[in-house]
C-alpha cells in the first residue's frame, strides 16, 4: 500500500472524495482555514448536485510547504472535526492542486484567465492586504507586482512574457491575474465575468479589497481605460463572513488519523464542529451550490459580520492577549481561568452585544453564550500566542467599533479596555525582554515603548504605555484612542495586569 494518501487510494470506509473535472476555483492562500472550510463546503455542495466544474487551485503564498503536502497527494486530504466529546473524518477532494507563486506565477495567471475558472477567493490574513496605517494600499509592498503588471498590459499577445517575474504579494498577483483575464477576454471577444471573494475577517471586506485592486490598477498602469472598463462591467466582489475555529494541527492528530486511515496525511487539517459562511448574493457568474452545504446567500452580510466581527473576533482576542499574561498556553485554559472569563463576559454582553442589530432569526445573546462553549472546547488547541498575532491589524475591527459606538453613548466599555491593557502589556513585555512583536507595525510599537522610558523600554510605566499604545494612529477609529475617559480605563487595567503574576508572555505548559 502507498505510504501516503492519495486520491486514487483511499480507504473503502469512508466516503470517496469529490474527483473534480476542472478547476472553476482559484484560491489565494490555501492555509488550514481555507481547507477545513471553504474548500470543505464546495466539496459538499459539489457532491449535492454531482457539480464536477468547482476543482480548487490553491495558491501558497509564503512557501511551498502546503503545495509538498498536497501535491503527492493528488490534492485530496482530510478534515478530522474535533469536538468535546467525539470526532468525525472527512476526505476532501475539492483541491486539485497548489502552486508556489515564487516558482509557478505564470501556471497562476493562466488559471486565472482560463473561461472555466469563475472565481478568485481569498483568505490571506488582514496583513496580507498589503494596507498602510490608514487602510489604503501600501505601494511600496507592492511595487514589483505592479512594475510587471505595467509590463505585461504593454507587451502584445505574441511577445507575452506569461506572468514569467513571481508575484511577491497576493493583491499583486490578484491584480495581474485580473489584467491577465482582461487580455485573455479581448483575444476571445467574450466578456469572461469573474467574481472575487475574500474570507479574510475584515469590515466590509470585498469592498475594501475592490478598492485595493482600483489603486494598485490606478498605480500600475493609469492609462489603461479598457482594463478599468471591464472591470467595472464583469467583475465583482462580494463581501463574505466567515466562521470556524481551526487550530493548528498537532503531529499526535497526524498519527491518530494515520492509525484510522492506514496511511499517512500530511495536509491534514483540523476543525471544531461549528461552521458558518455568509456570502453576499452578488456573483459576475457561476458559482458552487454552496447553500446545500449550509451557507448563507444574502443582501446584507454587514450585520452578520458585525456581529461576528466584535463577538466572536473580539472576546477571542481579549482571551489570547489576556490568557498569554496568565500564561494560559490554549484558549480553552484562558476560558477557563475566571478572572479572563468574567472580562470576556463584560466584552460580550456589556460592551458588544449593546451596539449590535441582531440579523433576522438570530439570538446574539444565545450566540454569546454559545462562544465560549466553543473557546472552551479543549480539542481545538488553538493557542494564545496564535491568535493574539497582528494586533494592530486585527484591534480596529474587532474592538475598535464597539469602542467608538459604547464612548458616543455615554458609556465606558470596561471589556473593551480590558482586552486594550491586556494588548498593551503583551507589547510592553515583548520589548522589555528584547523579543520581536509579531506585528506588521512591531518596529513602531517598540519604538512607542522605547519613547514612554526615554529610551529605556524597562524603564516605561505600564500604564503610560497603554496609554500611548492605545493612542497609536490608524488603532482606533474615530479618535477613540485619545478619548481621556478611555485612557484612564485603559491605564488602570494595564497598571493592575503589570502586577500580577505570572510576569510573562511566554505561554507555559500546565
Amino acid at each position: 500500500m502507498n505510504d501516503r494518501l492519495h486520491r486514487d487510494t483511499v480507504p473503502a470506509d469512508l466516503e470517496a472524495p469529490l474527483h473534480p473535472e476542472s478547476v472553476g476555483i482559484v484560491h489565494l492562500g490555501i492555509g488550514a482555514f481555507h481547507r477545513a472550510h471553504q474548500a470543505m463546503f464546495t466539496e459538499l455542495a459539489a457532491r449535492s448536485r454531482g457539480d464536477l466544474r468547482w476543482g480548487i487551485l490553491g495558491v501558497t503564498q509564503r512557501s511551498a510547504s502546503v503545495r509538498d503536502q498536497l501535491r503527492p497527494q493528488g490534492g485530496v486530504y482530510a478534515v478530522l472535526t474535533a469536538g468535546r466529546d467525539e470526532t468525525s473524518l472527512d476526505l476532501v477532494g475539492s483541491v486539485l492542486d497548489v502552486a508556489w507563486p515564487a516558482e509557478e506565477t505564470p501556471r497562476v495567471l493562466a488559471t486565472i484567465a482560463a473561461p472555466t475558472t469563475h472565481l478568485v477567493t481569498l483568505t490571506v490574513t488582514e496583513k496580507g492586504y498589503c494596507r498602510d496605517a490608514r487602510g489604503g494600499l501600501d505601494l511600496a509592498l507592492v511595487r514589483p507586482d505592479l512594475d510587471a503588471l505595467a509590463a505585461e498590459q504593454e507587451m502584445t499577445a505574441a511577445v507575452q512574457d506569461g506572468g514569467q517575474t513571481a508575484a511577491s504579494t497576493a493583491i499583486g498577483l490578484l491584480v495581474r491575474g485580473l489584467a491577465a483575464r482582461y487580455r485573455a477576454a479581448c483575444e476571445a471577444g467574450e466578456a469572461l465575468p469573474l467574481t472575487v471573494l475574500t474570507c479574510d475577517n475584515m469590515v466590509d471586506n470585498g469592498r475594501v479589497l475592490e478598492g485595493l485592486v482600483r489603486t494598485a490598477m490606478d498605480a500600475a498602469v493609469p492609462g489603461d481605460t479598457g482594463l478599468r472598463a471591464w472591470l467595472d462591467a464583469h467583475v465583482t466582489f462580494p463581501c463574505s463572513m466567515v466562521d470556524r475555529i481551526v487550530p493548528a494541527t498537532t503531529a499526535e492528530q497526524r498519527d491518530a488519523v494515520e492509525r484510522r486511515l492506514g496511511v499517512r496525511d500530511e495536509g491534514l487539517v483540523v476543525g471544531e464542529p461549528y461552521r458558518q459562511w455568509v456570502i453576499e448574493d452578488r456573483f459576475a457568474g457561476p458559482r458552487p451550490a454552496w447553500e446545500d452545504a449550509g451557507a448563507t446567500l444574502t443582501d446584507d452580510v454587514a450585520v452578520w459580520e458585525r456581529a461576528k466581527l466584535r463577538l466572536l473576533n473580539g472576546t477571542h482576542s481579549l482571551l489570547a492577549y489576556a490568557g498569554r499574561l496568565a500564561g494560559r498556553t490554549t484558549m480553552a485554559e484562558a476560558v477557563e481561568d475566571p478572572e479572563i472569563a468574567q472580562q470576556a463576559r463584560r466584552l460580550l454582553f456589556e460592551d458588544a452585544l449593546p451596539t449590535l442589530t441582531a440579523p433576522a432569526g438570530a439570538d446574539l445573546d444565545a450566540y454569546g453564550e454559545s462562544l465560549l462553549e466553543r473557546f472552551a472546547n479543549p480539542a481545538t488547541g488553538h493557542t494564545t500566542l496564535q491568535v493574539s498575532m497582528d494586533g494592530t491589524q486585527k484591534i480596529p475591527y474587532r474592538w475598535g467599533d464597539t469602542v467608538v459606538e459604547r464612548l458616543a453613548a455615554g458609556v465606558v466599555p470596561m471589556g473593551a479596555a480590558y482586552a486594550l491593557a491586556a494588548w498593551s502589556e503583551v507589547v510592553r513585555r515583548e520589548a522589555v525582554a528584547g523579543r520581536g512583536v509579531d506585528d506588521p507595525r512591531a518596529d513602531e510599537l517598540r519604538a512607542v515603548v522605547a519613547a514612554v522610558g526615554r529610551g529605556d523600554a524597562g524603564a516605561a510605566r505600564p500604564d503610560d504605555v497603554a496609554r500611548a499604545l492605545t493612542a497609536l494612529p490608524g488603532l482606533l477609529p474615530g479618535g477613540a484612542g485619545t478619548d481621556p475617559v478611555l485612557l484612564d480605563a485603559v491605564a488602570v487595567e494595564a497598571a493592575r495586569l503589570a502586577a500580577a503574576e505570572p510576569a510573562t508572555t511566554e505561554p507555559v505548559a500546565r
